[in-house]
């Protein structure tokens, strides 16, 4: 497989992504951030997987059912032809719980003929660190490790499970089902069972998506995007991922391999802002809630990333036995950035408490509490904004003054401003007014490269940076202000390959980057719009889009010359960054046709 041609089932416990030829390849039980069961993603060779063989006659085609996140893949080879649905049970209960365990289910429908294939069901626990044996046990076939850390599996299906363990050929008589769970079963699983939990999860996805906001444009686009964030969040805090996986490369051959399953705080206000906007108050609420509870005491230092449960620690392992997605190595489990300095993300946590008291009712408690969190912030600003950081993209390379960090310093005391006005608290304003135009001023002073006629990418720096591109977002500049655009221009003039944009090009810890980072072209082609340039931003996004896989998904980048993508998968910030694009032309184009009109 040449490209990340995969679907993603979730039940937002854990995820499973399945190739367009039906094959299992990426699941970690029992949730996202735990060991990878099948993990031949990043190692085709001991990574384990649980496949579909069919002979060369079967066409192949893959598709989400409508507005769900249940996979069908149909197999069909003129005479005999099935459908395989794959899902992860997730639906409510009469009592308003969840039922969302895990599960994986893969339910056979017979279509015509009698098709016949084999299945390669050849689970790796705990990163394929050790052998892992299968056993028929009569009712399931046991999958279980004897050396270093014990896991086990479960598996069960009308089927015959010796024609399973031994591979070999089946022929598709009727309906059928197979179900790997990570508990074993305490009631029997039967046909009629796995059938009913299907029709559940399918009512579920598809009552999720009659809540969503429609858009008439770009709104299959957006669902589908939509769809991948709600996948992507651990109901179980709140949290949202970046990703499902680990160590999926910017590019390949290269060390720029990462653990993306973990919650980065630059992507709540923009996870907040876009599901409330799509009518999901709850997740966003649920997501704003994570944050809330995150945040620590007012000396304890905030962390730029945490993992799914709130954990602080994310040490960093390197997995040598695997050989990594295509070669890359190496692969690692946790990620040391969390221990990172980054000032961008006082900016991020003052926007977030400032669209809780925008968006939603906040009890006197918990307004005091969130007052004091405002103040400790502005409090840490104060004390570092002029210091340097790691900026934006984590360089692991010496601390800078990157003008994005300075820029979300200067979101932190803006909006703090902004909470003292809805909380009518006089205290400290004009004290923090004052700090929020001395930020205002160094930037505009500093950040600003009057040769290059464009805001930079840190201080004194001719070096051109994606990020730059929200500083209209954020409201420190106005679309219209020449500043803003010409540094959108020279951006895109020294960013821009072939539709597509670098984050930055400069040498890096790894040297230059190779691959284009997806959700900078959204922002490209945001800004063009909002300067005026709507119509060359209309054919880039049309383009970008083109560039999905066949489901319509994104992963973090894409390569400048095959458009293959690259990257961990499904990408958060992709996604969000397209719902925000194609939301802003959909309303754009509403508002001219009736201004039209008039």
């Amino acid at each position: 497989m040449d490209n990340l041609d995969y679907g993603i089932i979730s039940n937002c416990h854990s995820a499973a992504l399945i190739s367009k030829t039906g094959s299992l390849e990426w699941c970690c039980l029992p949730n996202f951030d735990s060991a990878a069961i099948f993990a031949k993603l990043l190692d085709e060779e001991i990574g384990g997987s649980f496949e579909i063989l069919v002979d060369e006659h079967y066409d192949i085609k893959q598709e989400y059912l409508w507005e769900t996140n249940i996979l069908s893949t149909q197999f069909d080879n003129g005479t005999d032809a099935f459908q395989v649905i794959d899902f992860m049970p997730r639906y409510e209960r009469e009592d308003g719980s969840y039922y969302a365990p895990p599960d994986v289910i893969r339910f056979f429908r017979l279509i015509k003929g009698t098709p016949k294939f084999k299945l390669k069901y050849d689970p790796k626990l705990d990163f394929a660190r050790e052998e892992t044996f299968n056993e028929n046990k009569g009712d399931y076939i046991k999958s279980y490790t004897n050396v270093g850390k014990y896991d086990s599996l479960f598996f069960y299906s009308n089927l015959d499970l010796d024609d399973i363990n031994d591979q070999k050929e089946i022929t598709l008589e009727g309906n059928a089902y197979c179900l790997l769970g990570y508990h074993e079963k305490l009631i029997k699983q039967s046909l009629d069972r796995s059938y009913l939990k299907f029709q559940r999860t399918k009512v579920y996805w598809m009552n999720w998506s009659d809540k969503s906001t429609r858009y008439t444009h770009y709104g299959n686009e957006i669902m589908r995007s939509a769809l991948v964030l709600k996948a992507l969040s651990y109901k179980k805090s709140g949290a949202v991922l970046a990703a499902v996986t680990t160590s999926l490369p910017e590019t390949i051959g290269e060390e720029r391999n990462w653990d993306y399953r973990f919650c980065w705080i630059r992507d709540a206000s923009m996870v907040i802002k876009v599901m409330a906007g799509l009518g999901h108050i709850k997740s966003a609420k649920d997501f704003l809630q994570f944050i809330i509870d995150i945040i620590p005491n007012k000396d304890e230092k905030i962390q730029i990333m945490y993992g799914i449960n709130g954990e602080k620690e994310l040490t960093e392992h390197i997995l040598n036995h695997l050989k990594g997605y295509k070669g890359s190595s190496p692969v690692r489990t946790g990620n040391a950035a969390y221990i990172q300095k980054q000032n961008d993300i006082y900016g991020i946590l003052m926007e977030v408490i400032y669209q809780q008291f925008l968006m939603f009712e906040t009890s006197l408690e918990n307004s005091e509490a969130l007052w004091s969190i405002v103040r400790g912030i502005v409090r840490i600003v104060e004390e570092n904004w002029q210091k340097p950081d790691k900026g934006i993209w984590e360089l692991r390379t010496e601390d800078r003054h990157f003008v994005f960090s300075k820029l979300l310093c200067w979101v932190a005391v803006d909006r703090a401003v902004k909470i003292g006005e809805i909380l009518r608290k006089g205290i400290n304003d004009s004290k923090w007014i004052a700090l929020r135009e001395k930020i205002y001023q160094d930037i505009y002073e500093n950040g600003w490269n009057e040769k290059k006629q464009a805001y930079t990418q840190y201080y004194g720096s001719s070096d051109l940076d994606a990020s730059t591109l929200l500083m209209q977002n954020y409201g420190f500049i106005d679309a219209d202000d020449p500043r803003f655009i010409s540094t959108v221009q020279k951006t895109e003039e020294e960013l821009c390959e072939d539709g597509l944009m670098y984050r930055y090009k400069n040498n890096d810890d790894f040297g230059k980057p190779t691959s284009s980072f997806t959700i900078c072209t959204f922002w490209l082609i945001d800004s063009l719009y909002k300067i005026g340039e709507k119509e060359k931003a209309k054919d880039m996004f049309d383009k970008l889009l083109s560039y999905s896989n066949h489901l319509g998904l994104f992963s973090e980048d894409i390569d400048f010359k095959t458009k293959r993508l690259l990257g961990n998968f499904p990408q958060a910030y992709s996604h969000l960054a397209l719902i925000e694009t194609a939301a802003n032309f959909s309303m754009g184009i509403a508002s001219e046709n009736i201004y039209l009109q008039d």
